[in-house]
């Protein structure tokens, strides 16, 4: 009698183990993510993103269904350049990961390490890296830096000089890899080998700015300044001096 009864047990457990994995099975066939939309990332590349969140013990970080829950009502964070990444199950096979990314508008060098400030001037990241797009800042004076405070400058009215300059890069599809504020208030673009001297004036900063599209291709394969501080009042066009 107790041996027919432990063998109906194991019976028992046997049949629910079979249940338990047939619907692990089945709910990981159904929920097993094939596609991933990636969208407002910047630093990072979609496999990156998709490493970073896709993660999960027993090989669960496919699985939509465990996803929506570890990422239910909260976002991904403490990723170097970003503020946030808000996923969201679209179907049983199908996530969105929308990225928001930290605010760069561009790097200093300090101790060899890249140290990158948002428009105020605060430094909200640092990393061994450059990245791509992020112009780097010469000519500010400062003797420490300091991880989430603001770059100690004498004149912090440079930031919004260094936010009106990318800003108007940006819309004109711009890159510059430097921009250098002298103390006379005078900010110089480079692009590669040639220089933009764009002077002090903000009043015409855009216009000058926005003819750089037109004009840089140009000077493609030359090395030298092209002096927009001012027309040459003979042939009312800016100067491109060789190097």
């Amino acid at each position: 009698m107790y041996k027919r009864k432990r063998t109906g047990t194991i019976i028992a457990v046997v049949v629910l183990l079979l249940v338990v994995l047939g619907g692990f099975i089945i709910v990981k066939n159904i929920y097993t993510v094939k596609t991933v939309y990636v969208e407002g990332n910047v630093h990072y590349s979609e496999e990156e993103i998709k490493q970073i969140v896709m993660e999960g013990p027993l090989g669960l970080g496919d699985n939509s269904l465990y996803l929506s829950m570890k990422y239910k009502n909260k976002g991904v964070k403490n990723i170097p350049f970003v503020d946030v990444m808000d996923v969201r199950v679209l179907e049983p096979d199908t996530i969105k990961i929308s990225v928001y990314e930290k605010v760069l508008t561009g790097y200093v060098k300090y101790l060899d390490t890249y140290m990158y400030f948002d428009k105020d001037g605060c430094v909200v990241e640092n990393s061994n890296v450059r990245t791509v797009g992020v112009p780097q800042i010469t000519g500010l004076h400062f003797d420490y830096v300091v991880l989430d405070q603001p770059l100690p400058v004498e004149n912090r009215d440079v930031f919004d000089r260094i936010l009106n300059v990318t800003k108007f890069l940006q819309k004109y599809t711009l890159s510059a890899d430097r921009l250098h504020f002298n103390k006379s208030g005078d900010v110089t673009a480079y692009f590669g080998e040639i220089k933009v001297a764009l002077g002090s004036d903000d009043v015409h900063l855009e216009d000058k700015i926005m003819l750089l599209p037109e004009l840089l291709p140009n000077l493609g394969g030359k090395k030298g300044t092209l002096q927009m501080i001012s027309y040459d009042e003979n042939s009312g066009k800016y100067i491109f001096k060789p190097e």
